[in-house]
């Protein structure tokens, strides 16, 4: 009779989160046939299958929905047997595993993690990407040990710290007659392009505009800012962005920038972390060379 391992009860979480054995195994960096090999074992122990196989599709079984309730538990007890035996030392023996939302990551990340590598040379740093959901199902999971998001985690069951400010900016397609500064109000609004549903920034935007996520006539829910504001250059309408991207999203001159009339609108980033972590005198390192790297980046872009 096989035994159960961690390994298993890894993958089968995460094919269930997927829903697709495909992508599970390129989240679990190993080959299809290696992973279902080894839920197959799994399911050999447990004498009853955990998943619905539906062609390209898998969904969990009833059976394995319950196994999967203990499974995390499992999990869970692991990483933090882990932790314990790395206290010691104060930081963690393996590398530092950190998640970014995609609205930051390809702005903040290219000058962040050459900052972390100067200044925590002893630290090496895996970073992976994703929806505010995920990376907190992430940090909770043990999966991630800090994550970087816009929005203010639960109240329980996590640790933060604000990072900075990233204020939003209006772009409007050229010629549209608006000046500076810009009353959201004064804009139409079916004519404003949000993100598709599962980013923090369209509920952000939402709130910022007083919009309803329903508007009659709003025919986009794009998945990035870059399509977005492909959008907004062909005429389509508005769209607001984070301050902190200008410098990587803003050469197309038919796109015009305008800023907001007071009180203006913004994000607060922050740093998240599982409550009860050993090592959060590293995490607030982490937190304020992200904080000065931000700051120094939307200092150099929009001025002071």
């Amino acid at each position: 009779m096989h035994t159960i391992t961690l390994r298993q009860l890894r993958y089968a979480r995460i094919i269930a989160e997927e829903g697709h054995f495909g992508r599970a195994a390129e989240r679990c960096h190993v080959t299809q046939p290696a992973l279902s090999q080894q839920i197959k074992q799994l399911e050999e122990r447990c004498g009853t299958p955990l998943f619905d196989r539906l062609g390209k599709t898998v969904r969990v079984t009833p059976y394995g929905r319950d196994f999967l309730t203990h499974a995390t538990r499992v999990l869970s007890a692991a990483q933090d047997l882990e932790t314990f035996a790395d206290m010691a030392a104060d930081q963690p023996s393996r590398p530092l595993r950190l998640g970014l939302i995609p609205t930051v990551a390809p702005y903040l990340l290219p000058h962040l993690l050459p900052a972390l590598t100067q200044r925590l040379s002893n630290i090496h740093f895996v970073v992976s990407e994703g929806k505010t959901e995920r990376l907190l199902a992430s940090v909770t999971e043990g999966d991630l040990d800090i994550a970087l998001l816009g929005t203010m985690p639960p109240s329980s069951g996590f640790g933060d710290t604000a990072l900075f400010s990233d204020p939003f900016i209006l772009a409007a397609p050229g010629g549209s007659g608006l000046t500076n500064p810009v009353s959201l109000h004064q804009l139409p609004d079916d004519r404003f392009l949000l993100l598709e549903e599962g980013h923090c920034l369209r509920d952000q935007m939402l709130d910022a505009c007083s919009l309803k996520a329903d508007i009659p006539g709003r025919g986009f829910a794009a998945t990035s800012l870059t399509t977005i504001l492909e959008l907004v250059a062909a005429g389509y309408g508005y769209t607001l962005l984070p301050a902190i991207s200008l410098r990587r999203e803003m050469s197309d001159r038919r796109i015009e920038i305008h800023e907001l009339a007071a009180p203006g609108a913004a994000r607060t980033l922050r740093l998240v972390w599982r409550t009860g972590s050993p090592y959060e005198a590293l995490f607030q390192t982490v937190a304020q060379i992200a904080r000065e790297t931000g700051e120094a980046l939307l200092a150099s872009d929009i001025g002071p």
